[in-house]
């Protein structure tokens, strides 16, 4: 369990920070997978801390070849067949 951290910003689902539209479905489903934005039990409702989604969103961005220049395959050089 996490202590409690001084002032720390959390919101009720990344749809409500007005930066992410992802549907509550597809949280729910990614939550149960284990997959999305990290994410926490308070009560009832699922919370996610600001800085955690803001870390996620970089991390997607980073793993996608196109935003990622290094990741794009048209960027690498061709392989050779071997027969």
């Amino acid at each position: 369990m996490l202590p409690p951290g001084p002032s720390v910003p959390v919101s009720s689902g990344p749809t409500r920070r007005g930066n992410l539209s992802i549907s509550p479905n597809t949280l729910y489903v990614w939550r149960h997978r284990r997959q999305g934005p990290p994410s926490f039990q308070m009560g009832r409702r699922v919370m996610y801390r600001i800085s955690a989604l803001d870390e996620w969103v970089d991390r997607q961005e980073r793993a996608d070849s196109r935003s990622n220049p290094a990741l794009n395959p048209l960027n690498r050089k061709p392989l050779r067949r071997t027969s």
